[in-house]
């Protein structure tokens, strides 16, 4: 079965773009699709506002854009990479992955292989996609076409683990899928790919990635709070323990995003389906969901109790709202949760963030950002996400921002320096 030279990529968020772009630099030609005339719109004109490729690498020459999803009859190969969400009651959105995969069976041909790349739990690919793509198509699975699971590891923001340095797992319907599909991501793949037995283990692995992180951190912020309580600082616990050659080092903080805070719920819900009741997974996750109230409450606390001058309603600067360092992924952002409970406590809250898109984060959740230059004078500053612009401002950045230079300053991604804190700053942490 040779590789073909055309190959159509069905989503063009953080996962598909560079995905995209990958195979354009190897001389595939490339079908980029998304449904989002906007973003098509935008990605033409060399403009990517996730900030993870370059202009240059939107106008290669084998890379073509579209939102006609009839562009999709001219491969046989598909990969899928739309976003697998949760839903209010935090179980699985499978939405529009099931959407995606009925629109590439209405172009499904015998011998085409569909690779989804999508987070699943267990068995979403054989027993949920593909009769999808078999009642649309008309065709049969494993006899007139193939499927393959290979799951995204991409990391936003990220320069040194990127795609091609990061070894890709493979898993296909049979051998000849199997084979194919991994000489196919061999082709882009810097560091190889890992072939698995089958299309269920490489969707479990993928998701223990993920739950691995959010149990282990669930944990620290558990610690934390004691150490809270006992007045002994988090990171100094973890430095001094971190000297033994086993322990494995995790930080306290809020967990959102689009994978740690998503997945766990995927592999729960399947566990339930089963009739097993998971406990450490769920236990963890209702933890650091519980982080924002936490925080919160703490802030409040601590700045009513270490200054008498305080105003009613205190006024309090948040630093940072998407859910991780230098990138303007708001998903699923848990800053969002102390800002609510801080405003609950009935606080004035101003949020500063110089890489989120206002018009982004207004739609998302109804809050409008503010300029640098136009931030109040406050009794508090936090500092929820480590962007660079606020490591290099330092302590002058934070006493410039509270009123008089004096106040409390949250410092929850312990990237300030402690030993230098200024007389005139209370100093807070996980």
């Amino acid at each position: 079965m040779s590789t073909p030279q055309t190959i159509a990529i069905i989503g063009l968020g953080y996962v598909g773009l560079p995905l995209a772009i990958a195979f354009a630099k190897k001389d595939y030609r490339v079908i980029a699709y998304d449904i989002n005339e906007d973003r098509i719109a935008q990605l033409k004109n060399k403009i990517d506002l996730t900030r993870e490729t370059t202009g240059e690498e939107l106008a290669l020459p084998h890379l073509n854009f579209t939102c006609h999803a009839s562009d999709l009859e001219k491969t046989s190969l598909y990969i899928v990479t739309v976003p697998t969400p949760i839903n209010d009651a935090n179980r699985p959105d499978l939405s529009l992955l099931l959407s995606a995969s009925q629109t590439v069976g209405q172009y499904l041909k015998k011998g085409d292989i569909v690779v989804y790349e999508s987070t699943v739990y267990p068995g979403v690919t054989e027993n949920e996609c593909v009769p999808v793509l078999e009642n649309v198509s008309g065709l049969r699975f494993k006899k007139d076409f193939g499927v393959a699971y290979s799951p995204e590891r991409i990391n936003p923001g990220d320069k040194l683990h990127r795609l091609e340095t990061i070894q890709k797992v493979v898993s296909g319907s049979d051998e000849e899928v199997l084979e194919k599909v991994a000489a196919l991501y061999g082709d882009i793949i810097d560091a190889g790919v890992y072939k698995c037995p089958n299309i269920l283990t490489a969707e479990a692995a993928k998701v223990i990635e993920n739950i691995q992180r959010d149990v282990n951190i669930s944990l620290i912020n558990e610690l934390s709070i004691i150490f809270n309580k006992l007045g002994v600082n988090t990171y100094d616990v973890i430095d001094a323990a971190c000297t033994k050659w086993n322990f494995i080092r995790f930080e306290p903080g809020l967990v959102g995003g689009h994978c740690i805070g998503v997945d766990p719920y995927y592999l729960t819900h399947c566990a339930e389906k089963l009739g097993y009741n998971p406990e450490i997974i769920l236990s963890g996750r209702r933890l650091n969901n519980s982080m924002g109230e936490y925080t919160a409450g703490e802030i409040m606390k601590t700045l009513l109790s270490s200054s008498s001058n305080v105003d009613f309603p205190p006024t309090i600067t948040i630093l940072g709202l998407t859910f991780k360092e230098n990138v303007p992924d708001i998903r699923n952002t848990k800053v969002v949760d102390v800002i609510k409970n801080l405003q609950s406590f009935g606080a004035h809250v101003q949020i500063h963030d110089p890489h989120a898109h206002n018009d982004h984060v207004h739609h998302e959740y109804g809050i409008t950002l503010t300029p640098r230059d136009a931030l109040l004078p406050a009794h508090a500053v936090v500092v929820a996400v480590k962007h660079q612009e606020f490591i290099e401002g330092g302590w002058p950045l934070m006493t410039s921002l509270l009123k008089d230079g004096e106040g409390l300053v949250a410092d929850l991604k312990n990237c300030l320096k402690r030993q230098e804190v200024p007389a005139s700053v209370t100093l807070w942490g996980l």
